[in-house]
């Protein structure tokens, strides 16, 4: 096609299809790099992720990376929009001009079934042969031509993770849409897999013994479970100790900011407005960017290198004895970072009762919103010291808090499990079937696209979200002013300072303050709004010079180490994310869940804070 060709057709539409580990995303990103968002479908919770990349012609694409799949025969809502895009049978999608079935050249028993599948669509295809890196390594020889002879289609090999990885499939889809292929009567589709792995692929007798080795350790019974831990641990860790300095430049960087307006601005509201309410607030939040950034490092690269299914088979064993399966370690470990996807991860999960546990008991996982809050807290009341030599204690506590998430989840999931089974919807437990890929090293430039990803998103959560809700706490502590005569802070006469003071009479017994409760009522909308909250708060309450330290110095000041302590144990389990519950209600398609699930973490917030603010102030 040349590039006057190019010039005058309409943008083509290709879609990625596959099994799930099959490298599809790797390729989505290289063929995209930046220029790719991410939405839902509409109508529906499930992701959406659309890109675009030009050819050497000039021909413009448009690509979809849709769910992981398994069948077209859909038992879950991914796989129902994956079938519903590549049939055209999605309002909010054009049909695909091209498929691209992406299979991964080391697991073509699997890969290549679903690949016949789409092949029957009758739609023009590409077969893409995804990591064929992995494949020589293992002494694999695929011959490349005489299947795409067999399948009719045209066939190429990629390897996302390198650099010119995916040029054949570029030079191929800028030639044209290639013909649709001829479909025959439906087969039997493990029968015909079979037939051309065997006249197509050569298999060496050479074992990978790195992964052999790899598995006799991170799957042992005993030492899997300890590398588990130890990972964790080393990712908690890593939080507080890699962050430091960023922080502490974003910090600079806010001081500098304040400066700057407080010498430029005259007092006034305007000014209060930019230094009490924006930089305060929206500024507060954002110096926590660096730790979350390090937290879905972690996850990424786990994810990458083919260590998460691995680390599911390894807890299935615990998890169905707690009422769940392996296959809720995924979703569960992804509400480390949000219970939004976690949730809606869930889909995975065929067997309806476990997929309603693990939906009631994800926002129990630390999202990477508390974090702020456990930050900003352990930062404040736990000294910045090392134990036994090696380990930072404000890792060791923010470690703990993970740990207490997770055993209430468990507690939790064995309730339900144990409610269940006396109501009669105790059936019998589903064996989990999973395919563990290759290891690999994780790619750098797909974990700093994810990375990048993760930071807009968190940025324009600041931005949006964060922002507004600051700026009109701002405006609900600043106005009315006080009465003449008045000794207080103004926040204590104005509308904030109402609510909170109302507010108190229901915390107290728990060790909050009025200005604690102002600061959870913006928090129901996104958890990591009560740092820039207090932030507001505060920057309104104090009538003297500390209200130019920093927040962590001046709660440190102000309160006790049993409110620090309960507040700490209050967002262990408490719901406070209308997105979080807004999921659940679509997920489940259920109000009475959303309130269920709303009621009984509120209960567990509410029970622990109180034990953990009269205990501590006992021991105190």
């Amino acid at each position: 096609m040349s590039a006057a060709a190019a010039a005058g057709h309409p943008t083509a539409h290709l879609a990625l299809v596959g099994n799930p580990n099959c490298g599809k995303t790797a390729l989505f990103n290289r063929l995209t790099g930046s220029r790719q968002k991410v939405a839902n479908y509409t109508g529906v919770t499930v992701e959406r992720k659309e890109g675009r990349f030009t050819g050497p012609s000039g021909q413009h694409f448009r690509i979809l990376d849709l769910p992981g799949a398994y069948s077209l025969q859909p038992k879950s809502p991914d796989e129902a929009v994956t079938r519903a895009v590549c049939l055209g049978e999605l309002a909010s999608e054009p049909l695909p001009d091209v498929l691209i079935a992406v299979v991964s050249a080391t697991n073509l028993r699997l890969h290549l079934r679903f690949a016949l599948e789409v092949r029957a669509l009758g739609r023009p295809m590409v077969l893409v042969l995804n990591m064929m890196d992995e494949a020589r390594r293992l002494g694999m020889q695929i011959d490349r031509e005489a299947l795409a002879r067999e399948l009719g289609v045209p066939v190429v090999e990629a390897i996302a993770v390198q650099h010119d990885g995916a040029q054949a499939l570029v030079e191929l889809l800028d030639r044209g849409v290639p013909p649709a292929p001829t479909v025959a009567t439906p087969v039997d589709l493990h029968a015909e897999t079979a037939r051309l792995l065997a006249r197509t692929v050569t298999f060496s007798d050479t074992v990978s013994l790195r992964d052999e080795r790899l598995d006799a350790v991170l799957l042992h019974p005993v030492w899997g479970p300890l590398v588990l831990t130890a990972v964790l641990f080393l990712m908690f860790q890593a939080v507080f100790s890699w962050a430091g300095p960023l922080m502490e430049g974003i910090k600079a960087g806010m001081e500098w900011l304040t400066g700057l307006v407080n010498g430029v601005m005259p007092a006034g509201p305007l000014r209060g407005l930019l230094t009490d309410g924006v930089i305060a607030g929206a500024g507060g939040v954002l110096v926590f960017l660096p730790q979350i950034l390090i937290l879905f490092l972690f996850i990424l690269a786990l994810e990458d290198s083919g260590y998460l299914p691995r680390a599911a088979f390894l807890l299935d064993r615990v998890m169905v004895g707690a009422g769940l399966s392996g296959r809720s370690f995924i979703p569960l470990l992804s509400s480390f970072a949000c219970a939004v996807p976690g949730i809606m991860a869930t889909r995975s999960i065929q067997h309806p009762r476990d997929r309603l546990v693990t939906i009631l008991v994800a926002p129990l996982m630390t999202c990477s919103a508390r974090l702020p809050v456990y930050a900003l807290l352990i930062g404040a009341f736990i000294p910045d010291t090392t134990v036994g030599g090696v380990f930072n204690l404000q890792g060791l506590v923010l470690f703990t808090l993970y740990v207490a998430g997770i055993v209430s989840a468990v507690a939790v999931s064995m309730v339900l499990k144990r409610w269940f089974s006396v109501s009669g919807q105790g059936d019998t437990e589903q064996p989990l079937l999973l395919e563990l890929p290759a290891y690999r090293l994780p790619n750098p430039r797909d974990l700093a696209i994810g990375l990048l990803e993760r930071a807009r998103i968190f940025v324009r959560r600041v931005g949006t979200i964060i922002l507004s809700l600051t700026v009109l706490l701002w405006g609900l502590g600043s106005f009315p002013a006080p009465p003449e005569g008045a000794t207080g802070a103004a926040i204590s006469y104005s509308l904030a300072g109402t609510i909170g003071h109302a507010l108190e009479f229901v915390f107290a017994p728990i060790g909050f303050n009025w200005q604690i409760c102002i600061a959870l009522v913006p928090g129901m909308a996104a958890r990591e709004v009560v740092v820039g909250a207090l932030a507001t708060v505060y920057a309104l309450s104090d009538t003297s010079d500390a209200a130019t330290q920093q927040l962590a110095g001046l709660i440190g000041a102000q309160w006790g180490l049993p409110t620090a302590l309960s507040l700490l144990a209050w967002f262990v389990f408490a719901p406070q994310c209308i997105s979080t519950l807004a999921v659940i209600r679509r997920e489940t398609n259920s109000a009475r869940t959303m309130w269920l699930s709303a009621a009984y973490l509120t209960t567990l917030a509410y029970g622990a804070a109180f034990l953990t603010f009269h205990i501590a102030k006992a021991l105190t």
